[in-house]
């Protein structure tokens, strides 16, 4: 029988076996559909399930105290879809609570949350890219691959379906959370069937409803316009990449100029809150920072922590954690102030780097981008708190003018990062006899109005 010529009476009843992520999936149909799936009678069942308290009564007046407590839930006097949209709303006020729990133990070595990565899991968080046209017409794509590590997750994006580069404008990068957490109970076995039959009358597949509705929430956006030779990274034989702040990489085939991959560096520090408070509209608002008293403000800075990570797609390349750093109000030019964390004269403090390069996969193919990779940074305060966190594609280029040191054995390198935070500034040698980098010089460049707004001071 054709849809339209379905009473509404018997979708209903079909609609009343489905629970709720099946309810909301039938209602993206089209706009009868979604009326019918938003009556109240059907949410108001599926809220009192959920969220009425549940206790068993061993007496006759069981069915009356049911009966009772449905009827508190009242229909009538609701506007259309009102109990759609209470059960929603509980659903994410649970997913906002659960994330809370999960962020209240911190590392204090690393200042970061102890079970970020349980929770990545437990949520079911992963991450899309919205490809928008110049048209308007978008395109969703789900994640491909995720590497993880200390401080910082990785996801990639490859395939054979992307659209044309010269058609796209701009790129959105968004957390993705399940509105339903409890995704281990499978759908009750009679609103399994209907759903199914009901696609099939639709004509519509069954890989909708495993999906399920999804809360999504806006990390970055981004101008594909600027993939110009200003954003270039580094090439091989096969691709050329560009990097887009924040963390994002994008790389193109060289024959043909279209996507070939894209890679999102994610710094654990508040990716929970961003990945999952926000909207698909606007990313997630911290809350205003409330200034430290800084004891000494004639001193500077003292006893900052520094935990640096650089690693390529799976190979590590350096993993170090520098402690009781400092910096005096002396060492403040141009607007920033210097933490010094190897100095080039102090060869005990020079660490290998071996011989850096960035892996990636597109389908079939592979490759490694050398002298790419990507970094990690940590900075915690004296108290150990986050004071400046990032993870960035960064690229190592010659240096014009290095730095003066026991180190003239070889080519010297330089890697350059800036934010409006700050900035990183890394030299490197190159040794023949041992086919490896060695950092030579590590400072970090802390923009003073972000100093003053931490401590509420005047550097």
């Amino acid at each position: 029988m054709p849809l339209d010529s379905m009473p509404s009476e018997v979708l209903l009843k079909i609609l009343s076996y489905l629970d709720a992520a099946a309810l909301l999936c039938a209602g993206c149909v089209n706009r009868r559909l979604y009326q019918l799936a938003n009556d109240n009678f059907l949410w108001v069942r599926i809220y009192a399930t959920a969220f009425t308290p549940k206790r068993c009564y061993w007496t006759v007046g069981s069915m009356e105290r049911t009966a009772v407590s449905l009827h508190a839930l009242s229909v009538e006097d609701k506007d259309t879809s009102y109990w759609k949209k209470e059960y929603i709303a509980r659903q994410v006020a649970i997913v906002k609570a659960a994330v809370a729990r999960l962020l209240t133990p911190v590392n204090p070595c690393t200042g970061l949350r102890v079970k970020t990565k349980e929770a990545l899991r437990l949520l079911g968080l992963s991450w899309v890219i919205l490809l928008r046209e110049k048209g308007g017409k978008e395109h969703v794509l789900e994640h491909a691959d995720l590497c993880m590590n200390d401080s910082a997750v990785m996801a990639v994006w490859h395939g054979k379906d992307w659209p044309r580069l010269a058609a796209l404008a701009s790129l959105d990068l968004c957390g993705v959370t399940p509105i339903f957490m409890d995704r281990s109970k499978s759908p009750a076995k009679n609103g399994y069937v209907a759903l199914c039959k009901l696609l099939v009358v639709l004509h519509l597949p069954f890989f909708i409803y495993g999906a399920g509705p999804r809360w999504h929430s806006l990390l970055a956006k981004y101008s594909l316009s600027d993939l110009t030779d200003s954003t270039a990274m580094g090439s091989d034989r096969l691709v050329q990449t560009f990097r887009l702040s924040p963390g994002l990489l994008v790389g193109l085939w060289k024959r043909t100029g279209e996507l070939a991959f894209i890679m999102a560096s994610l710094h654990f520090h508040q990716l929970l809150e961003r990945s999952t408070l926000g909207s698909a509209a606007a990313p997630y608002e911290h809350p205003t920072h409330a200034p430290l008293l800084d004891d000494s403000p004639e001193y500077g800075l003292r006893g900052y922590q520094l935990h640096l990570d650089m690693h390529g797609g799976g190979d590590v390349y350096l993993c170090s954690t520098f402690r009781n750093l400092f910096t005096s109000r002396g060492d403040i030019e141009n607007g920033y102030v210097k933490l010094m964390v190897i100095h080039s004269q102090d060869t005990t403090e020079h660490l290998p780097l071996g011989d850096v390069g960035l892996s990636w996969r597109a389908g079939v193919f592979d490759g490694c981008i050398k002298s790419c990779s990507i970094m990690d940074v940590t900075l915690l305060d004296e108290c150990g708190k986050p004071f400046w966190c990032f993870s960035s594609p960064v690229c190592m280029r010659p240096c014009p003018s290095p730095c003066d040191g026991p180190h003239s054995v070889g080519q010297t390198y330089c890697i350059d990062y800036q934010d409006p935070s700050g900035a990183v500034r890394v030299e490197l040698v190159w040794l023949e006899e041992t086919e490896e980098y060695f950092v030579v010089s590590l400072e970090l460049h802390l923009s003073v109005a972000g100093v003053n707004r931490w401590f509420g001071t005047q550097y």
